[in-house]
């Protein structure tokens, strides 16, 4: 990992605060159902003290696009559209970024380093041991960028990587293109099928899978680095997956996404990519794939995404640290890696 500008804490807008509790009550889910139910006298999460808005309510609002729809209809329906374009997923983040998600997936790993020096393990060898979760990683784009860039660029075998999708189709996908892999790589590679608002609860997707048992989830502080690309912004519930985030992480592990994002500090440049977005690729999603209303759907999704300094907040009142503005803009703006730090104990 590169070195850190100062770390600091900033205040989350007070837009999206609500009143905050104590947890007294956790949600649980049958296993890998998208329902989730009320349970009650569960152990506060690391955070301590859980604002009401960070736990998942089936019947509270959100959006799927511009539409108004409960958490529940929102986790089906994305469900519903991952599985439509599970085959053509890469092909649809070419669309949306004219083929630059390749470079900014690219620059995202290696600023992250995989395989070096992990900060949950200061003072020890650069290539101590490192697990890497993968969350909404389905394909697999990252989790093989992750395993060439520690297995081979840094040479650290020990390191595993487990990718966690709600989606198996999403899964089954990567699954298939890991056979391209070396078989060193193959053996530290895990999927996993899990909700990223509660990691509790698990299934890997296939037998003899590295990893945990659907019994006990994965566990706290048990992720040296966690990664989410192009996925957190279908989630139902964004803060509750940022608090199961800095759940499973160590003191002094990384949480790390990388999404679309606003290019608003560009107006002329943003009016041209936003009068592609919403002409063109719906269009091609259904000249191509057949789908308009999945395409449609997923351009909405980027609009409705939180700004970058609006997600940077929401990160920090997760309890995370961040370094310097918190955030790094891609071309423009049209995507941004954010990065936070879970604080080491003193």
């Amino acid at each position: 990992m590169v070195a850190r500008p100062a770390l600091r804490r900033v205040a989350i807008p007070s837009s999206l605060r609500t009143s905050t509790t104590h947890l007294e009550s956790r949600i649980s889910r049958s296993p890998f159902s998208t329902t989730l139910q009320s349970r009650n006298n569960q152990k506060p999460n690391n955070n301590n003290s859980v604002p009401e808005y960070a736990i998942p309510d089936p019947a509270r609002p959100t959006h799927f696009g511009f539409e108004t729809v409960t958490e529940a209809e929102k986790r089906e329906r994305v469900a519903g559209v991952f599985t439509s374009v599970a085959e053509s997923y890469d092909r649809m983040n070419d669309l949306m970024s004219f083929g630059w998600h390749r470079v900014w997936k690219d620059h995202f790993v290696s600023s992250l380093n995989p395989g070096f020096t992990p900060l949950t393990a200061p003072g020890s060898s650069p290539l101590a041991p490192q697990h890497i979760l993968d969350i909404a990683g389905g394909t697999g784009d990252i989790a093989f960028r992750m395993l060439h860039n520690a297995h081979v660029i840094n040479g650290n075998q020990d390191v595993r990587v487990t990718i966690s999708d709600i989606n198996p189709a999403m899964l089954t996908v990567g699954k298939q293109r890991s056979s391209a892999l070396p078989a060193s790589q193959q053996a530290v590679l895990s999927f996993l099928e899990a909700n990223a608002e509660d990691l509790t609860q698990t299934k890997p997707l296939g037998a003899n899978q590295v990893g945990y048992s659907p019994t006990n989830g994965i566990p706290d502080e048990s992720v040296d680095l966690y990664t989410v690309a192009f996925g957190i912004r279908n989630f139902s519930n964004i803060p509750a997956a940022l608090r199961e985030a800095y759940r499973v992480l160590k003191p002094g592990g990384v949480f790390a996404c990388l999404e679309f994002s606003k290019a608003d500090k560009h107006p002329l440049f943003n009016t041209i990519y936003k009068q592609w977005s919403f002409s063109a690729i719906p269009l091609i999603g259904q000249l191509v794939a057949g789908d308009r209303d999945s395409y449609q759907y997923l351009v909405e999704s980027i609009e409705k995404f939180p700004s970058q300094e609006d997600f940077r907040d929401m990160i920090v009142d997760a309890g995370f640290v961040v370094g310097g503005k918190g955030y790094e803009d891609l071309t423009g703006g049209v995507a941004a890696i954010h990065k936070g730090m879970k604080p080491r104990r003193k």
